[in-house]
C-alpha cells in the first residue's frame, strides 16, 4: 500500500469517527456535554501541571538526601503531602467526570440509534436486505451494535482522546525541562568536533519513534482480528437466543443434539479467532513490555557519565530520569495504546457500516418504486413484486377490496400471498407499480400473522400491544378474551409471563384475534391466522371477525389453505 493510499484511508477513517462523535456534541444536550468535556480537559491539564511540580520536587528532595540536609528533607516531605493531596483530588474528579461523560454520551447515542433503528421499520428493512446479494448488504447483529459497540465506542473515544491530550500536554511541558537538564553531547568524528544540544530529548525521540514503528508492524493484525471477534461473538449469542425462543419446537423435534453441534461450531469459530487474537497480542506484549522495561533504565545509562564525572548531582539525575520518563511516556502513547486503538478501530468500522445502512434507508435509497395513492379501499394496478435478489415473484397484479368486502387470497405455498400482504402494509421494498390504500389505513388497519408477537410482561399489555394497556378497561379486555374463546385467561390480566412461549400455538392465535376484537380495526388482514385452531373454533372466530369488519364498514382479507375458510368470504382471489 502506497503512502498516498494510507493517507486517504486515515482521512476516511478520521471522517467516519468524527461523524459518529459530533452529533452528541451538537445535540440538545450539547452545552452539558461541552461543559463536561471542558472540565475533563481542564483536569487533565491540571494533572500535568502537578507532574511538573512533582518533577521539580524530585530534584530538591534527592539533593537534600545526597547532602544530608535534614531541614530541607522534612520541609520537602511536607510539601509533598499537599502536592500529593492535590494530585489525588484531581485524579478522582478526572475519573468521575470522565465516567459521567461516557455514561451520558452512551445514553444519548443508544437512544439516537434505537430511534433510527425502530423508526420507519428500519429494523425490518435491514433484516430483509441481508438476503440481498452484494457488497452493500447491511451489517449483521444490529442489536450488538447498539448494546455493545456503542458502549465500547464511547469508552474508547473518551479514554483515548483524553490520553492523547494528556500525552501531548505532558510532552510540551517536560520536553523543555529535559532539554535544559540533559546538556549537550560532544564527540569527535573524522578529526572534527561535534556537539548535540538537548541530547536526552533526541534519544527519547529516536527511542520512541523506533518503538512506534515496530509496534505498528507487529500489532497491525489486531485490527482485523478484533473486528472478526466481535462479529463471531455476536453470531454465537444470536444463535443462543434463537434456541431459547424456539425451545419448544426444538424439544419436540429432538433437535438438541443438532443445536449443540451448531452452537459448538459457532463457539469453535469464536475460540479459533480468539486464539489468533491472543497470539497476536502475545507478540505485541513481548515487544511493548520489553520496550517499557528498557525505558526504566535507559535515562540512567545515558546520564550516568555526567553523574559520575560530578557534572550533575543525584537530584538532577533523578529529575532527568523523571523528565525523560514523562517525555518517553508521551512519545510512547501509540506503543502503549496500540491494542486499544485496534479495538477502537474495529468498533468504529462496525458502527460506521451500521450508520451507513440507516442513512441509506432514511434517504430513501432502498425504498420501493411504488406509486401510492389513497381511496375508499385497496387496489393494485400493474403491481410487480420482486424477491430481494431481483427475481420476479408476482407480475402485473390487478386486485381490489372495497368496504364491505370479504376476500380470501389463495395459491400454492411460496406463490407470494404473504408478500402481497407485506406490500399492502408498506414494509416490502422490492415492488413496483401502483397501490391504493384507504385514507385511514395507518390508524384503522391491522394484520394478524400466523405466528403473532407478544411482549414479555402482563397479559393486559400483551393484549393491548402496541397500544397502552391503560387505554382499555378491565371489562373490555376480559370481554375480548371471552369472545376469542379464551375465558380461562380473563382472570389473569395482571399476570406477568413470556406469553409467546407460555401459550400453545392455538392460544396464541386466539389471543391475537382477541387483540383484534378489542381494537376493532376497519381493515383486517389475516394470514393463516386460524391455522392452529380446530374447525369449530375457526368458524366461531371468523364469524365474529367478519361481523366486526362489517360493523366498522371495512373489509376482511384472508390468506388460508383450508378450503373451509372460503365459506366465510364473499369471493376468492387465486394466485397461480
Amino acid at each position: 500500500m502506497t503512502a498516498l493510499n494510507k493517507r486517504q484511508m486515515f482521512r476516511q477513517f478520521a471522517g467516519q469517527a468524527l461523524r459518529l462523535t459530533l452529533p452528541y456534541f451538537q445535540s440538545d444536550q450539547k452545552w452539558k456535554a461541552r461543559l463536561l468535556l471542558a472540565a475533563i480537559v481542564a483536569l487533565n491539564l491540571a494533572s500535568v501541571y502537578m507532574l511538573v511540580l512533582l518533577n521539580d520536587w524530585n530534584r530538591v528532595f534527592y539533593d537534600a538526601l545526597q547532602n544530608k540536609d535534614q531541614p530541607v528533607f522534612w520541609r520537602e516531605l511536607g510539601r509533598f503531602t499537599y502536592l500529593a493531596f492535590a494530585f489525588i483530588i484531581i485524579a478522582v474528579y478526572k475519573f468521575y467526570l470522565t465516567q459521567l461523560l461516557e455514561v451520558r454520551w452512551r445514553n444519548w447515542l443508544t437512544g439516537h440509534y434505537m430511534d433510527r433503528w425502530l423508526q420507519h421499520r428500519a429494523f425490518y428493512q435491514l433484516e430483509l436486505m441481508r438476503y440481498a446479494q452484494g457488497a452493500d448488504s447491511p451489517p449483521d447483529n444490529p442489536d450488538q451494535r447498539i448494546q455493545e459497540d456503542l458502549n465500547l465506542f464511547t469508552g474508547y473515544t473518551v479514554s483515548l482522546s483524553m490520553g492523547l491530550l494528556n500525552a501531548v500536554v505532558t510532552l510540551v511541558s517536560f520536553v523543555g525541562i529535559l532539554w535544559a537538564l540533559s546538556g549537550a553531547f560532544a564527540f569527535d568524528f573524522n578529526g572534527s568536533s561535534f556537539e548535540i544540544p538537548g541530547f536526552m530529548v533526541w534519544m527519547a525521540v529516536i527511542y520512541c519513534l523506533v518503538g512506534s514503528v515496530l509496534t505498528h508492524y507487529i500489532g497491525r493484525p489486531l485490527i482485523g482480528l478484533n473486528f472478526e471477534q466481535q462479529r463471531r461473538e455476536a453470531d454465537f449469542r444470536h444463535h443462543l437466543v434463537r434456541v431459547r425462543e424456539y425451545s419448544e419446537s426444538i424439544a419436540l423435534d429432538k433437535g438438541a443434539p443438532v443445536e449443540r453441534r451448531h452452537l459448538g461450531q459457532r463457539f469453535g469459530d469464536v475460540l479459533s479467532n480468539y486464539l489468533a487474537l491472543i497470539r497476536a497480542q502475545k507478540r505485541l506484549t513481548w515487544f511493548t513490555v520489553g520496550f517499557g522495561q528498557a525505558a526504566v533504565v535507559f535515562p540512567f545509562i545515558v546520564a550516568a557519565p555526567r553523574f559520575f564525572s560530578g557534572a550533575i548531582q543525584l537530584g538532577e539525575l533523578m529529575q532527568i530520569a523523571s523528565a525523560f520518563g514523562r517525555v518517553q511516556d508521551s512519545l510512547s502513547w501509540f506503543v502503549d495504546n496500540y491494542d486499544r486503538l485496534a479495538s477502537w478501530r474495529a468498533t468504529t468500522d462496525r458502527l460506521t457500516s451500521f450508520e451507513l445502512s440507516l442513512s441509506r434507508l432514511s434517504a430513501g435509497t432502498d425504498a420501493s418504486a411504488l406509486t401510492d395513492t389513497t381511496g375508499d379501499g385497496f387496489a393494485t394496478d400493474g403491481l410487480d413484486i420482486l424477491l430481494p435478489q431481483g427475481q420476479e415473484l408476482l407480475n402485473g397484479l390487478r386486485w381490489s377490496a372495497a368496504p364491505g368486502d370479504s376476500v380470501l387470497v389463495q395459491g400454492p405455498s411460496g406463490s407470494g400471498k404473504s408478500t402481497l400482504f407485506r406490500v399492502l402494509a408498506g414494509i416490502w421494498p422490492w415492488a413496483r407499480g401502483a397501490v391504493q390504500r384507504p385514507a385511514d389505513f395507518e390508524q384503522r388497519a391491522m394484520f394478524l400473522p400466523q405466528r403473532p408477537y407478544f411482549p414479555n410482561g402482563s397479559l393486559r399489555e400483551a393484549l393491548a400491544y402496541p397500544g397502552q394497556a391503560s387505554e382499555y378497561g378491565d371489562e373490555a379486555l376480559k370481554q375480548a378474551l371471552v369472545d376469542a374463546l379464551l375465558p380461562q385467561l380473563a382472570g389473569r390480566l395482571d399476570e406477568h409471563n413470556t406469553w409467546g412461549q407460555k401459550l400453545s400455538g392455538g392460544e396464541q392465535q386466539r389471543l391475537a384475534i382477541a387483540r383484534a376484537l378489542l381494537k376493532r380495526p376497519r381493515w383486517l388482514f389475516a394470514d393463516e391466522a386460524t391455522s392452529a385452531l380446530d374447525e369449530a373454533a375457526e368458524k366461531t372466530l371468523y364469524e365474529r371477525l367478519r361481523a366486526m369488519a362489517a360493523a366498522e364498514n371495512g373489509a376482511l382479507i384472508s390468506i388460508a389453505h383450508r378450503p373451509s375458510v372460503a365459506a366465510f368470504h364473499d369471493r376468492v382471489w387465486a394466485i397461480r
